[in-house]
């Protein structure tokens, strides 16, 4: 596959993927085997079978964790003959990640509260 097709069924999902709920996002992260898929795709596109060498369950099994991913949008497969190619979309990561970003700028402020409330309290103890 060229890197201009692959850009090209990549932007096909960009555009089907219209905002995938988070539920979704998050759930489909939330099982280490889908991670670890995650994580090997992240490296480069690989095929259903090495996908599969590193985890202790059978193919079949691999290839639900693999359909997840690809409801969700994680992950674009291309079927060559008999050899299924995975790639990684991460753009619905973005979403996740947005999420997520607005809680991280939340607790930064609780803790910087907190640190602040500590440093008065120790000022006023005197040590």
């Amino acid at each position: 596959m060229t890197d201009a097709l692959i850009l090209a069924r990549m932007f096909n999902e960009v555009v089907k993927y219209d905002a995938i709920p988070l539920d979704t996002i998050f759930s489909a992260l939330g099982d280490s085997t889908r991670r670890a898929i995650l994580a090997r795709l992240a490296q480069g596109p690989a095929t259903v079978t090495e996908i599969a060498e590193p985890f202790d369950i059978s193919l079949p099994a691999v290839s639900k964790h693999l359909r997840v991913l690809e409801r969700t949008g994680l992950l674009i497969r291309q079927k060559k003959g008999r050899i299924h190619t995975c790639y990684l979309n991460a753009t619905p990561l973005r979403e996740a990640s947005g999420w997520l970003a607005m809680y991280e700028q939340f607790w930064e402020g609780q803790l910087d509260s907190l640190a602040q409330f500590l440093e008065e309290t120790n000022e006023e103890k005197g040590t």
